[in-house]
């Protein structure tokens, strides 16, 4: 049994090496939790791990409700609760390296609701792709980039990661990693193929992202590779030029590509294994974008009651 007088900070690197190293958490995720262990160590001062109690947990709910950082900006609950589960989880850490201290299941979640999804339609996808200017100089960059990520479903993170040489435009298939170092098979249609094609033909770098920005050529040490944020910038323009007034992200456009395959009668489970879900939960939540499309469909093709009420009539009298 280790020392239950150790303090919260003289843990909270062995906490996110284990984050990493056993949880194979990304090193993003795991800073992300020390930031909010960062968090729990400055309303705390600094306790002992021993000394968590259930009114440590009360008090710092409620210290989370009424924080405000030097902006005088506040926490969602959303966020709140993404500090919760930290603490949580280094609760977890700490009873399985036999460090006495809270147990885990003593920190409840509080009941957040559901983000509101939002999703572009396929002709709202080719009115972005439309808008793009045919004589810009990365116009052939941000179509195949536009049309990629609406066709393969990818997280931005994921995007700007790939490198040329891990594209199979024969096939339209390859892998990608994901969120965990997982590594599922992407699949691309054939105008996205071609869109990546004409962009990769006109490339005269030798960089092996396969999005880079403007300054690839300019002699510089990175290799040029597009960021989370630029895409972002990208997507958001070509939207509003587009004259689509909702808000537009990559991630919108992940949200289109399943809604897209749900609508066009996927099962959730493939479109949960198309995302890389780990939780059919979490691939849920687009159910409820489809519910008017098969409202409609139901109206379309059931009989509706007058047909019902009068088949049920002939077969009584013919029955009598």
């Amino acid at each position: 049994m280790y020392n239950v007088s150790m303090y919260l900070s003289d843990l909270s690197t062995d906490f996110v090496e284990f984050l990493e190293v056993e949880r194979g958490r990304s090193v993003k995720t795991a800073e992300n939790y020390r930031l909010y262990l960062d968090r729990f160590v400055e309303f705390s001062d600094d306790m002992k791990v021993g000394d968590i109690t259930l009114e440590t947990i009360r008090k710092y709910r409620l210290w989370l409700n009424r924080y405000q950082d030097e902006q005088k900006r506040t926490l969602s609950p959303r966020t709140q609760s993404y500090h919760l589960i930290a603490l949580r989880v280094f609760l977890k850490y700490l009873a399985r390296r036999e460090i006495k201290s809270l147990d885990a299941a003593n920190v409840d979640l509080p009941k957040v609701a559901k983000p509101q999804v939002s999703f572009l339609h396929v002709d709202e996808v080719e009115q972005i792709l439309a808008a793009i200017p045919p004589d810009a100089k990365t116009a052939e960059r941000d179509a195949a980039l536009i049309a990629l990520l609406f066709s393969a479903g990818l997280r931005v993170s994921e995007l700007v990661s790939l490198n040329r040489d891990q594209i199979n435009l024969d096939k339209r298939e390859f892998i990608v990693r994901g969120k965990g170092q997982k590594d599922r098979p992407v699949y691309i249609s054939n105008q996205a193929a071609e869109a990546i094609s004409l962009y990769l033909a006109m490339r005269l770098d030798s960089s092996p992202a396969l999005f880079i920005n403007q300054s690839a050529n300019r002699g510089t040490n990175d290799d040029g590779r597009l960021t989370a944020r630029s895409v972002q910038r990208l997507v958001e323009k070509y939207a509003k030029l587009a004259g689509i007034t909702k808000h537009v992200s990559p991630h919108t456009m992940r949200h289109s590509f399943a809604t897209d395959l749900l609508m066009n009668g996927a099962d959730i489970r493939s479109v949960q294994g198309l995302l890389g879900h780990s939780d059919i939960s979490t691939t849920q939540v687009y159910t409820h974008l489809t519910d008017q499309h098969l409202k409609e469909v139901h109206e379309r093709f059931h009989s509706d009651d007058q047909s019902v009420s009068s088949g049920r009539t002939e077969y009584e009298t013919e029955k009598s």
